[in-house]
């Protein structure tokens, strides 16, 4: 199959109102060097940010022009500026700031995991729908260049049937920039892998089974959860996925591959961002298809902070169309069921459906 990678649009879609105000729920690390850039970038309007360590919330403001640092979470939601609240806090915190927002009638992303326990991401879902606001969660690599062109290929059907999928990163992370994370009993399928998983779905959709194999570095204290593992996807016909990521490549190249095979063609990229995290570098695709020479796609963005401009942007144009946001929170409950299914296939050395996962 012919491709011309002009035809390949892989960029995430605007919405025409660009004026809605957006309120930052926590300004740590992720805001600074993720959102903030991403949303800088694609021309979003920030009104306002709270942070119950006020110093972070006033660095936030002041090195993005933000107009308003709020006192407290109830400020912020009476702010009339506020249309949108951004939720960046730890994933145990969220099902109570979420009640909140809900309660104040606010639209609001927020972030994956929705929450470390199924059923309290159940009821963050059950009080968006309640409040009758939108609700987005915060999957953002499938705005990633590498995973959105593949998006678009697999969607044209450049590949054909889809037989196999590979996601491989064996890197170094540098697990000092977040403590709290080293304290997570779950840590690499609930807070990395989950973005492969999520990102597996929104190409192929929903696996059957999960199986998955979880380890622990020789040495990796004070992490406590798992930084080791393997996770294969099968589906009804045919195609196996897998996950295998290692964070403690110490002293080898790093790696951070992806590979969607198919009946009439292959592609094959890195991930950019994983290569001298966090500063990374663009991701790279190449599609190949019988005996034609194989066609590189020009991907200038990384996943960070690039791709964060797609959820906020899915979220705004569900806003002004009234329709479901590109990455809903309804819809990550089934991503969730897959993460947990990882943890209860490890835990008892079976496969597992992601239909057993019920709260």
């Amino acid at each position: 199959m012919n491709i011309d990678p002009q035809d390949i649009n892989w960029r995430p879609q605007l919405p025409q109102r660009m004026d809605m105000g957006i309120g930052s729920v926590g300004c740590g690390g992720i805001v600074q060097y993720a959102h903030m850039p991403a949303y800088r970038k694609a021309g979003f309007r920030c009104v306002g940010v709270y942070d119950i360590n006020r110093e972070a919330a006033e660095t936030v403001a002041a090195d993005n022009g933000i107009p308003r640092v709020h006192d407290s979470l109830d400020e912020l939601l009476a702010d009339p500026a506020v249309d949108i609240v951004d939720i960046a806090v730890p994933a145990w915190e969220q099902l109570g700031i979420v009640e909140q927002v809900a309660a104040a009638g606010k639209h609001m992303l927020c972030q994956k995991p929705l929450a470390e326990d199924f059923g309290e991401a159940l009821r963050i879902v059950e009080a968006g729908r309640r409040a009758g606001v939108k609700l987005a969660s915060n999957q953002q690599m499938r705005w990633d260049a590498g995973i959105a062109a593949s998006a678009e290929l697999i969607r044209m059907g450049a590949i054909g049937q889809a037989t196999d999928a590979q996601i491989l990163v064996t890197i170094a992370t540098p697990w000092h920039l977040w403590p709290w994370l080293a304290q997570a009993p779950r840590l690499e399928v609930m807070y990395h892998s989950i973005h492969y998983l999520d990102s597996l779905r929104f190409l192929f959709g929903d696996p059957q089974w999960v199986t998955s194999r979880h380890a622990r570095y020789a040495d990796q204290a004070p992490v406590i959860g798992e930084s080791k593992t393997v996770t294969v996807l099968d589906y009804d016909d045919g195609l196996q996925a897998t996950v295998a990521v290692n964070h403690y490549n110490l002293h080898g190249e790093p790696e951070a591959v992806y590979r969607f095979l198919g009946t009439e063609g292959a592609i094959e990229g890195t991930i950019g961002l994983l290569y001298d995290y966090p500063d990374g570098r663009p991701d790279t695709l190449v599609y190949r298809s019988g005996d034609a020479n194989p066609v590189e796609l020009p991907l200038d963005e990384k996943w960070i902070p690039d791709a964060f401009v797609g959820p906020m942007a899915g979220l705004m144009i569900a806003i002004e169309t009234d329709s479901e946001p590109a990455t809903p929170c309804a819809d990550n409950l089934t991503t969730l069921r897959v993460v947990h299914a990882a943890y209860r296939s490890a835990a008892e050395n079976r496969s597992v459906r992601p239909s057993e996962i019920v709260g």
